[in-house]
């Protein structure tokens, strides 16, 4: 489904439903790879805001949006929002044809996910769990890490789709497979960021010059994303970038349930989202994940 016959990319028409940080310009890059977009935003002014910027057109609700696509695109807050703007008579579900592909890009649980897909699934409608990584920066540059979950067609066909905002986009198995594989994403960058705190932390203590240690580490096996990306910020206290903690927090709190039901073991993801609260407690829960450090530093 790829590729047409004449060998050019097959341009489709689309929705997208929430025009968030990282949705507005996700179906900003749709519309710019040459498909037809419509788009909806509970805030209407948001929709119509994102028209008057790239074309296409906008709808006053999931289902009106959804009418006639061939793929339907989420990126929304959390599972209820999700189930609001799939089910319903105004949801999108009741707006697809037969045949249409539904892919959330929202982070929320694997439960909400396999349960949406199963009601897609008695409509004639595949669901793809399609979770991102890569921040603001990476959907304004189109350049997000997409991890899938879903039937092996479905995905297919919705992968060069997602290719307009994706540097790498990768099935990893059947539906919720995507939402457990970001929850994977999740705990790895929460431990990153405590150690990369703790570092610049010891290093401020010690009374060593941070960027300059940082330039050392940084090319050895200490380095990351979170260190080449944050450590500057950081150290300048500035915590208005990227992912904020009010929304690491809620992703955590889904690793966690996850992991009681699997039986997975998670002693510092457990012990950084706690951390995280206290951050929410000094009035930071929109301060980006880097705030670690600040908290490290309040505390003396």
């Amino acid at each position: 489904m790829c590729q047409e016959s004449t060998g050019e990319k097959h341009m489709a028409k689309a929705a997208f439903l929430g025009l968030g940080v990282m949705g507005y310009p996700m179906a900003g890059h749709l519309q710019s790879a040459g498909h037809e977009v419509t788009v909806y935003n509970r805030t209407a002014a948001k929709a119509e805001a994102w028209v008057k910027e790239h074309g296409g057109a906008s709808a006053p609700t999931p289902r009106e949006a959804a009418a006639g696509a061939e793929f339907v695109m989420s990126c929304v807050g959390n599972d209820d929002d999700l189930r609001s703007v799939c089910l319903g008579p105004d949801g999108a579900f009741a707006g697809m044809a037969k045949g249409g592909v539904f892919v959330d890009h929202t982070t929320v649980s694997a439960s909400v996910t396999r349960e949406l897909f199963e009601a897609a699934a008695e409509l004639g409608i595949s669901f793809v769990d399609a979770p991102i990584s890569g921040g603001q920066a990476g959907a304004e540059n189109g350049v997000l890490s997409v991890m899938c979950g879903g039937e092996t067609e479905a995905y297919a066909r919705a992968e060069p789709i997602i290719d307009a905002y994706a540097r790498i986009c990768r099935r990893i198995g059947d539906s919720g497979a995507g939402q457990m594989t970001k929850m994977c994403n999740q705990i790895a960058i929460a431990g990153l960021v405590q150690g990369l705190a703790e570092s610049l932390h010891f290093a401020e203590k010690a009374g060593l010059d941070g960027r300059a240690v940082v330039e050392v580490i940084s090319q050895g096996a200490a380095g990351s994303w979170q260190m080449a990306n944050r450590y500057e910020t950081m150290l300048d206290d500035h915590f208005e970038h990227g992912f904020a903690v009010d929304w690491m927090r809620k992703d955590l709190g889904i690793c966690l349930d996850a992991a009681d039901e699997t039986g997975a073991s998670l002693p510092v993801t457990a012990l950084v989202d706690q951390f995280y609260k206290d951050v929410q407690k000094m009035g930071g829960g929109r301060w980006d994940t880097s705030s670690l450090f600040k908290r490290l530093k309040s505390a003396g």
